[in-house]
């Protein structure tokens, strides 16, 4: 997750919050998160190893998270280790950003 971090800095992108909690009664958090446009990455560990994330129970509960989340109006980049790696990840997180960024601006152009 440094590296992420790294190439955030690096593309000059707003600076997120770190595990991020995002809902009111789940303790479900997002490794980066940018609340005011509802935009989180995760970076999902284990993949090739039979990780958490990979094992039955683990990805139940990811699901659930991710599906709340979306119910929430999150858009969510959910990343391997290797996307972080060859920097596609930090595009993703950026393509984003840019796409929230955008959407808010149409919508407060209408009520001034």
């Amino acid at each position: 997750m440094a590296l992420l971090a790294t190439q955030i800095r690096a593309l000059r992108l707003p600076s997120p919050e770190r595990e991020h909690r995002f809902h009111a009664t789940r303790r479900w958090r997002f490794d980066f998160a940018w609340p005011a446009l509802k935009v989180a990455a995760e970076v999902e560990g284990g993949i090739w190893t039979g990780g958490r994330h990979v094992r039955g129970k683990g990805y139940e509960s990811d699901c659930m998270k991710y599906s709340v989340a979306a119910l929430a109006g999150w858009i969510v980049i959910r990343a391997t280790p290797g996307m972080v790696h060859d920097g596609d990840a930090v595009l993703l997180v950026a393509a984003a950003l840019v796409d929230r960024q955008q959407a808010n601006v149409s919508t407060t152009e209408g009520t001034e």
